[in-house]
């Protein structure tokens, strides 16, 4: 059934209209407070037009831009919704459209072997990956050369003892000794 334009959708039409599964609007939504739909009893959500031209936005700025959600939260913040909200052309829901009565409906048949055009933006995947790798903690106690740091094994030797006693002990026992 056809909706008037400013009618609210569910999740999965909203899914459907931006093809993004349900699960990722609902991420952005704890990551995007901008992105607010009404929830009705046993927490439904329904999204206003306003709402879907905005994911629509976020949806070109994190997968067709390359953006991060980091780099997207800083735009809405400085640019503000309705930029990005105006970044892409809202999508096609299905909505009612006012037909002159005189105006018959023309017979048209759907092309089945029509091409489909390839929207894959192009991305340089080199530029996505990272230069520096990632920031490992180590323990505390462990120096960087491999070694460990003596005084402090040793300042904890009281308290690390009766564990290792304990687990002579029970390793004993399991072998039968």
């Amino acid at each position: 059934m056809a909706k008037a334009p400013d009618a609210f959708r569910t999740i999965s039409e909203v899914s459907d209209a931006l093809n993004t599964p349900a699960h990722v609007l609902r991420f952005w939504e704890s990551k995007f407070s901008q992105i607010n739909p009404v929830k009705g009893a046993g927490g439904r959500r329904y999204y206003r037009p306003g709402d879907i031209s905005l994911l629509a936005g976020i949806k070109l700025l994190l997968h067709e831009q390359g953006m991060t959600i980091k780099g997207a939260q800083k735009l809405l913040r400085e640019k503000g919704v309705k930029h990005v909200a105006g970044l892409t052309v809202a999508p096609q829901l299905n909505v009612v459209e006012e037909k002159p009565a005189d105006v018959a409906e023309p017979d048209v048949k759907p092309v089945e072997d029509a091409p489909v055009a390839a929207s894959a933006p192009n991305i340089d995947i080199a530029a996505l990956t990272p230069t520096a790798s990632p920031k490992i903690r180590k323990p505390r106690w462990f120096q960087g050369d491999g070694r460990l740091d003596a005084d402090r094994v040793a300042r904890n030797a009281d308290a690390i003892a009766p564990l290792l006693d304990k687990l002579a002990r029970v390793s004993a026992k399991m072998r039968g000794a």
